[in-house]
């Protein structure tokens, strides 16, 4: 009896998305089901994310589940593949116009709408104090997300301390224009754009609020990102005019906080939850940096206290995306410009930065999921 494509389409059927609650099936995930006359099935598994944290798992479980169903099958190739949802935010999906820039926010004197019909997520990455490792966070999300086969953009929206050309080992290094288009630089597959890519790095910045909106909307609109599945934001610490600019100008998919463990970057992480709460944009989770520093004999010292983050997450009702540990070796990959994601990527905060990306994108799916059902 040879083995019908409705036996394996049922067993699939069986199989659910773990964060989406629903089976492989209904979600329409299955795709390009073959079974040869030697009774040998082989399947696409198109997931929202490559870098999706529970791909080995869900894979296991359909070739559990076929195995169950009808055992006289042969072998299963389960080829586990991605496209990556766009946010319901996004122009074009409920949240905007899709007219570009000219329509304006309702609302006094609020900057216009900034359409990026080629980008699928827009990512703000805050903190509410600098120096709690905000954009070294940022880079190792665009550099892991990258790494995981997704089109990833980065731009460094902090214009009075632009990190990114440094980070990146791109200090003198100075984008063309073709076409009156800005071309981002690309490093490690992130598509790169900073203020410190088009002003001398030793001059000082000394702008006002309209100024500064004004040139970070440039950076924005005026770079040609193509396609992208994610665009990273690294804002600048605090709450003030370029991040109202960019979550007022441009439709966020959601925000990822950075914090410490210690009381007194918890207090100034409020504040930026507080904003993004008042302006409606989903915060996607905290990530804990700098969470503890491993000594020799393997015992980790907390430096910074222990766990502040988690705790703050779990007292503001937010998903905690996980804790990156502090070491020498994140510095030396700021100073060399090579991340430490890329030196190192066995190293525990590597290891742990990586895990952090894929539960970024995997909140990103979550919620693009639940706005287009909801």
């Amino acid at each position: 009896m040879s083995i019908q494509k409705s036996q394996i389409e049922a067993a699939l059927g069986t199989v659910m998305e773990p964060d989406l609650g629903k089976d492989l099936m209904t979600l329409g995930m299955v795709q390009d089901i073959a079974i040869d006359e030697s009774g040998n099935v082989s399947f696409s598994v198109v997931l929202t994310t490559p870098a999706c944290p529970m791909k080995e798992s869900i894979k296991q479980s359909c070739i559990d589940a076929i195995k169950q169903a009808v055992p006289e099958v042969g072998a299963i190739n389960a080829n586990m593949t991605s496209k990556v949802t766009s946010s319901c935010s996004h122009g074009g999906h409920g949240g905007h116009s899709g007219h570009g820039g000219n329509e304006a926010h309702s609302g006094h004197g609020a900057p216009q709408k900034i359409d990026l019909p080629n980008v699928k997520n827009i990512i703000a990455v805050a903190s509410g104090k600098g120096g709690v490792g905000k954009s070294t966070v940022s880079v190792n999300l665009a550099v892991s997300l990258a790494a995981s086969g997704a089109k990833v953009g980065l731009i460094d929206a902090d214009l009075y301390g632009p990190s990114i050309p440094t980070l990146f080992g791109l200090q003198n290094v100075k984008p063309e224009v073709k076409d009156n288009k800005i071309m981002p630089i690309e490093k490690f597959g992130v598509k790169l754009m900073s203020i410190g890519f088009l002003v001398d790095p030793e001059t000082a910045l000394i702008w006002r609020g309209p100024m500064a909106s004004s040139a970070i909307r440039q950076l924005i609109s005026d770079v040609d990102w193509q396609e992208l599945d994610y665009l990273i934001f690294d804002l600048p610490p605090g709450t003030g005019d370029i991040q109202l600019t960019l979550v007022q100008a441009l439709p966020l998919t959601g925000a990822v906080v950075v914090t410490t463990p210690q009381d007194v970057a918890l207090a100034d992480v409020s504040k930026a939850v507080t904003m993004f709460r008042k302006v409606d944009v989903s915060i996607l989770g905290v990530v804990e940096n700098m969470s503890w520093y491993e000594l020799p004999d393997g015992t980790k010292d907390y430096i910074f206290g222990k766990a502040g983050g988690e705790k703050f997450a779990k007292i503001n009702a937010l998903t905690f995306l996980g804790s990156i540990p502090i070491s020498s070796k994140v510095r030396e990959g700021g100073d060399t410009g090579t991340p430490s994601i890329i030196a190192n990527p066995d190293a525990p905060t590597s290891v742990a930065a990586s895990k952090v990306a894929g539960e970024v994108a995997r909140q990103v799916s979550i919620h693009n999921a639940a706005c287009a059902t909801g």
